[in-house]
């Protein structure tokens, strides 16, 4: 293996600065960050809230009007923002149980607080060893790679990169506290299908995330993986649900039958661009045809009730399953519950004791859940690499 220079890593904590993919090394951080999408909290938010959401792309207020109907359906306002108010609070109480004397920011890439005024606070506070969680479980640029970049241009911008460092918790798709709400949901479902007289064979289970460009997945994870069609991103997913189905396969009765599959949903690319499929409705609506008579949509992609979930799930997949003649039901999203909560206090004692990677819990064989991204890990195809913290200089 390459021998890496010492502060390969730019913006990282001295435990984190070689370049090795685990940090295991204990590191004294002042503080953590948690990092959101963020969300307009009003009408008159939807149009500027997009305009963040889509900067650089030229995009005409016109266009971004064709998806501010989902908001303006809920009132201009994501609930969002509202969920990471309640993650923070209930994460900040968590620590203090755990004995875990850490304050807790937290920030947005697209909507107040952004992540500038919220790191600019933790500084003046006197917390400049930042550890991030971003909430988002999986590798890719949108859901990974973009929140280093963001960390990087805020400590830029503020003119903190000399004295700011931010380590990014690694990805926790497979965390046990994340996936239990879908192993849960999924259970519950079957069974409450199979209680109604429904068939095993007759159950379609769909496992839903956000479509992603395909290119982009492609290079999702770390190069040196062969992650197979679809990069880190798409394996990551399909790993996670097929272990939630072996899992409910296994202790449900008359489950073993249960079909499941991969959907995507929420694209937003244009039509002669290539994004991952299939989408969620399409399938839906093609099961009375594979002999289904009950569809539970998963949202594996999502830690909560957001936009995506609350919109492209339960509106317009709940209406093509009407549509269909199929019974429907939509499990639940980890959000808060107590499982998920203690998770992330879990990924927060990995980094503050250094824990090694074997000893760190989680449901899948997959490799690459590094606390320092490689070199050329998620690349952005349109804009392509920017600086980015916590991870190795492509």
């Amino acid at each position: 293996m390459t021998a890496i220079e010492p502060n390969a890593v730019p913006f990282a904590s001295p435990g984190a600065a070689d370049g090795a993919p685990y940090v295991t090394t204990p590191v004294a951080y002042d503080a953590i960050l948690l990092a959101g999408f963020g969300g307009p909290e009003g009408q008159e938010d939807v149009i500027p809230f997009l305009r963040n959401v889509t900067r650089g792309r030229g995009i005409p207020d016109e266009r971004l009007e064709e998806v501010a109907h989902h908001y303006r359906h809920f009132g201009g306002v994501s609930p969002i923002n509202g969920q990471n108010r309640v993650l923070k609070e209930a994460l900040q109480k968590a620590l203090v149980e755990r004995g875990i004397d850490l304050p807790v920011y937290w920030g947005n890439r697209n909507w107040a607080p952004y992540l500038e005024e919220v790191v600019s606070e933790a500084s003046v506070n006197g917390h400049n060893s930042l550890l991030a969680f971003a909430t988002s479980a999986y590798s890719s640029f949108s859901s990974c790679r973009q929140y280093r970049e963001d960390f990087a241009r805020v400590l830029e911008e503020t003119g903190l990169g000399e004295t700011v460092t931010i380590d990014k918790i690694r990805p926790f798709y497979d965390h046990p506290g994340f996936v239990e709400a879908f192993e849960t949901g999924v259970r519950d479902a079957v069974e409450g299908f199979l209680a109604e007289g429904v068939a095993a064979t007759d159950i379609q289970i769909l496992f839903s995330t956000h479509s992603i460009p395909t290119a982009d997945a492609e290079r999702s994870g770390a190069r040196d993986i062969e992650w197979g069609e679809g990069g880190a991103y798409a394996a990551q997913h399909l790993a996670v649900a097929a272990w939630v189905m072996d899992r409910v396969r296994r202790t449900v009765p008359g489950a073993e039958d249960v079909s499941w599959e991969l959907v995507y949903q929420s694209r937003s690319g244009p039509a002669s661009q290539p994004w991952l499929e299939p989408d969620v409705c399409d399938v839906i609506a093609e099961l009375p045809s594979r002999g289904r008579k009950a569809v539970a949509v998963v949202p594996v992609g999502f830690m909560s009730d957001h936009m995506e979930v609350l919109w492209d799930l339960d509106t317009e997949a709940a209406e093509a399953a009407e549509e269909a003649g199929l019974s429907f039901t939509r499990t639940p999203t980890p959000g808060v519950s107590p499982a998920f909560v203690a998770g992330i206090v879990d990924l927060i004692e990995e980094r503050l004791q250094g824990r090694p990677n074997e000893d760190r819990p989680h449901v899948t064989s997959l490799p690459g859940a590094f606390d320092v991204c490689r070199p050329g890990c998620c690349e952005n195809v349109r804009a392509g690499f920017k600086p980015a913290a916590a991870g190795l200089v492509p």
